[in-house]
């Protein structure tokens, strides 16, 4: 029994870290390396990411600048970023391929706002199954007579803690998720 409360416990921070994830793909105006994880490169015939191909680093607040490790992947990287679809030029100096990034208007903060509040929603919904299917298995053990019914009403209060407790973390990464992308 307790094996439903530890396997929900693991799902449930599994949405989480999957939430980290989308967030940490919408840019907040800042260069961050990981901007560019989604970018896959054609090297020898195979796509690759371009993490793997080239050293990415921050050169400013605004600016991402990328030292592809052959000379010849210069053109084929530039290539592969306007080909990402992520609204970033980057412009070449020598060996070196900068991307400045735009600033954020306001308009396309409220636009990023509102897939961020999507993005938190979409986790809350799945942290909600996963207490839903919980409740059912503790449903089931019930029938099945593995459980008495006090230890059913301690397993569900434990499974709304659990649900409770990450709801509000999702709530606490939205928060400041929002803050950072409508700081000017």
């Amino acid at each position: 029994m307790h094996k439903v409360i530890s396997d929900t416990e693991t799902r449930m921070q599994k949405c989480i870290e999957v939430f980290k994830v989308e967030m940490s793909k919408i840019r907040t105006g800042r260069a961050h390396p990981s901007l560019l994880d989604q970018v896959r490169v054609d090297y020898y015939g195979n796509e690759t990411p371009l993490s793997q191909v080239s050293n990415i680093t921050v050169g400013d607040a605004r600016t991402l600048m990328i030292t592809p490790w052959e000379k010849r992947m210069t053109p084929v990287i530039e290539k592969a970023i306007l080909a990402a679809g992520l609204g970033l030029n980057p412009a070449t100096s020598g060996d070196v391929i900068r991307i400045p990034l735009p600033p954020l208007t306001e308009e396309r903060r409220r636009d990023l706002t509102k897939v961020v509040r999507n993005e938190a929603e979409t986790a809350r919904v799945s942290i909600r199954n996963l207490r839903r299917d919980a409740n059912a298995a503790i449903k089931e053990l019930l029938k099945n007579k593995e459980i008495a019914e006090d230890e059913e009403h301690r397993l569900m209060d434990m499974v709304q803690k659990q649900t409770d407790k990450h709801t509000a973390e999702i709530d606490n990464l939205l928060a400041v998720k929002e803050k950072d992308l409508m700081a000017m």
